[in-house]
């Protein structure tokens, strides 16, 4: 039988997108204005987003807490809404709708590994959230999932395939559970 050989583990195919200098820039602006809670304003934290590469839209409100991989590779529609303690760990493309929500500790994961690899290869797919989805507190979306218009993935919930529109889904891993009716 073969065995996980992690000295095998070889990623040179990936490309972050940016060289060493601007990771390590964005890294050390990450923790200091983005990650951190000394600095609640989110008209800066759009501002240095955007220096870095990331496409935001407008009132886009971005609370304490959030970490964010590589914002050259985020794209966040107007009026949405990312939670405190918010991980978007984007080693592939992370597109956020307008009027959507990440509640708190909320987690888009874009990679992962080949577990039937003896290596362990890494794997990445984008991520697309469409208008109005709501990822609930906790919750986690995984690699190549689209969250399609107004779903919700409600607390503590893991949505490893595609959220049909305006539906609620729940559990790891999530399945639907009822429809999302929406009152004005």
């Amino acid at each position: 039988m073969t065995k996980t050989d992690l000295s095998t583990f070889d990623n040179s195919w990936y490309d972050p997108g940016r060289g060493i200098v601007v990771r390590i820039l964005w890294y050390y602006v990450n923790i200091i204005f983005i990650k951190s809670y000394w600095l609640p304003v989110s008209s800066i934290k759009r501002l240095l987003l955007r220096w870095f590469g990331a496409r935001i839209g407008t009132g886009v409100v971005i609370k304490p807490g959030v970490n964010i991989k590589y914002p050259w590779l985020l794209e966040i529609g107007d009026h949405s809404w990312i939670g405190e303690g918010v991980w978007i760990d984007n080693l592939a493309k992370v597109n956020i709708g307008s009027q959507c929500c990440l509640s708190q500790g909320a987690m888009l994961i874009t990679g992962s590994h080949d577990y039937k690899k003896s290596s362990f290869d890494l794997r990445v797919g984008e991520i697309r959230l469409e208008e109005g989805v709501w990822i609930g507190a906790g919750a986690m979306v995984g690699p190549g999932v689209v969250c399609h218009s107004h779903s919700v993935l409600a607390l503590n919930s893991v949505a490893a395939k595609d959220l049909d529109p305006y539906t609620i889904f729940q559990g790891n891993p999530a399945l639907e559970k009822r429809s999302r009716p929406l009152k004005t």
